[in-house]
């Protein structure tokens, strides 16, 4: 009975409190919402003409001239044959282009798939299959990597006399997708993850789930006019996205695009154009404070007011060394891509010592489901489970993958997350673990199908497990490979083999040689063992 209880217990539908944020509740908030993304702004194109709205390198455009820019676009991307309802794909890194054409295509209610131009020819190729867009506009001005894939597939350099340098691929025959009225139905954008399968899974996030997360999650890091953001987190992620690029937008800050990390170029930022505003991964802090070390200068930052980590697992050593350097407190968050992405973050106001991702956002459902006979409780507590969400924020589904859908997302819009919770008494989360076997490193997600598809496909390789393994505020990937019998393959030949054929951020950092992997009776390789002796490996 006392078990019963417990479950019956873990199982019980919360929803997160209604707050102030700006003196206004999160309700009246979500309420004044508009359908689409591009709407708010282009009412802050009239509403603040004047004030700073993008820097890219040497582009600095105000509101009023943002506003141009996307209804020109929309105008460009007609003429170019773009249609409601279709699909189009961008290859690159962030910059002003790829801003623009998000903001066009919302215009024209046509859904954006955001593709990192750094992943490799096999893994953008097989994004392209499944998502079949109209045409694919390459960020060659921002992204060497969109160049090349721009000219891998054939497509027409274009020179845009405000967007730059482009390659435009040539006009596919598609269907478009049914165009809603609702932003709550409409899809806005396509991110895509490769899932547990090991095939590309996009993920239909709408118009009303990233405005969600860039009106609440932004309000409540004070993103407001006069903000300035360091945009260095990838739009094809899905926190780079909605939290950093629309959070900006949406209210009014000015968004720095930044196409990749630099530490000597964020630490200028930071100094010269006195930014207000710093979101990055741990991994991104970590090679900060390793960059000032080394160079043995003290950070400069004098307008610096916020900062915080998502992502990926933020560790305590990290959080202090970082505030310690900063100044500030350090804030955490957690979400998932599925999440547009946040579900939980630290308020403005708090300071903690632990590892909290803070409360669950306001109105946002929740439930903690008991883990099965099979799962661990690795805190010995009985109020850990695995964490259920409802919201606007909630994906509309996996593009023309039901099944994948079905799998994660009930017919009552309720998410699994895959991920082991636990709540404290103040309400605040704790992630404890992933049921999901999802390595993260430096903020992007790997799946293990992906990695280890690539490393059998060498002739000498019989098997291959690939697991995640801890270091300072990153996550590192550990292949463990099994040849076959007599087979000479060393280390440096099979990175050699595996380079071409994944993007870096998937590449293993560590291949360790074995005669055999170690398996049950049936056959089933044990994870659990394996990521112990990456642990070993680590400390040796």
């Amino acid at each position: 009975m006392a078990l019963a209880s417990q479950k019956k217990a873990l199982s019980v539908i919360r929803q997160a409190p209604d707050e102030l944020i700006f003196e206004r509740l999160a309700s009246e908030l979500v309420a004044e919402l508009p359908e689409r993304l591009s709407s708010r702004v282009l009412i802050n194109a009239e509403r603040l003409p004047d004030r700073p709205a993008l820097v890219d390198g040497h582009v600095r455009w105000c509101y009023a001239e943002l506003g141009r820019e996307i209804e020109a676009a929309v105008e460009w991307l007609v003429e170019s044959g773009i249609r409601p309802g279709d699909r189009i794909m961008t290859v690159g890194e962030n910059c002003r282009a790829l801003v623009v054409l998000l903001l066009a295509a919302s215009e024209l209610s046509a859904w954006v798939a955001i593709v990192n131009s750094r992943l490799s020819a096999h893994e953008v190729d097989s994004i392209r299959d499944n998502c079949q867009p109209r045409r694919v506009f390459y960020t060659s001005e921002a992204s060497p990597e969109a160049e090349a894939h721009g000219l891998r597939h054939g497509a027409v350099a274009y020179s845009h006399s405000s967007l730059g340098q482009l390659r435009i691929s040539a006009l596919l025959e598609t269907a478009p997708e049914p165009v809603e009225s609702s932003g709550a139905e409409q899809v806005a954008a396509m991110i895509y993850t490769s899932g547990t399968t090991g095939t590309p899974k996009g993920v239909m996030l709408t118009h009303r789930g990233i405005l969600y997360i860039a009106s609440i999650s932004g309000g409540m890091r004070h993103l407001s006019p006069g903000q300035r953001v360091y945009g260095v987190l990838p739009m094809s992620h899905v926190f780079g996205l909605s939290s950093v690029c629309m959070g900006s937008l949406y209210n009014g800050a000015c968004l720095y695009t930044v196409p990749r990390f630099d530490a000597a170029a964020m630490l200028e930022a930071l100094d010269v154009e006195r930014i207000t505003v710093l979101q990055g991964v741990p991994a991104m802090y970590a090679r900060t404070l390793e960059y000032l070390r080394r160079q043995a200068r003290p950070l400069v930052a004098p307008s610096l007011s916020y900062i915080s980590a998502g992502g990926s697992p933020l560790d305590s050593d990290t959080k202090q060394r970082v505030e310690s350097t900063f100044g500030l407190t350090l804030h955490n968050g957690y979400g998932l891509t599925e999440a547009s992405p946040t579900i939980s973050q630290t308020r403005i106001a708090d300071r903690f010592d632990n590892n909290t991702v803070g409360r669950v956002l306001p109105l946002l459902e929740y439930r903690l489901e008991p883990l099965d006979d099979s799962g661990e409780n690795e805190q010995g507590s009985d109020d850990v489970g695995e964490l259920w969400v409802r919201g606007p924020n909630v994906m509309k589904g996996y593009f023309r993958q039901p099944e994948a859908t079905r799998a994660c997302l009930n017919e009552e819009g309720w998410l699994n997350t895959g991920d082991i919770a636990r709540f404290d008494e103040d309400d605040q989360l704790y992630i404890v673990g992933r049921s999901k076997e999802l390595i993260i490193r430096s903020g992007f997600n790997i799946y293990p199908p992906d990695v280890e598809a690539v490393i059998n496909e060498h002739p000498d390789v019989t098997l291959s497990a690939v697991v995640g393994r801890q270091v300072e505020g990153n996550e590192e990937v550990v292949a463990f490979v099994q040849c076959e019998p007599g087979a000479t393959l060393s280390e440096a030949e099979l990175h050699a083999f595996i380079g071409p054929r994944l993007a870096p951020y998937k590449r293993p950092t560590r291949l360790v040689m074995m005669d055999a992997l170690p398996a049950t009776a049936s056959g089933k390789i044990l994870k659990g063992r394996l990521r112990d002796m990456a642990g070993r490996e680590g400390a040796t």
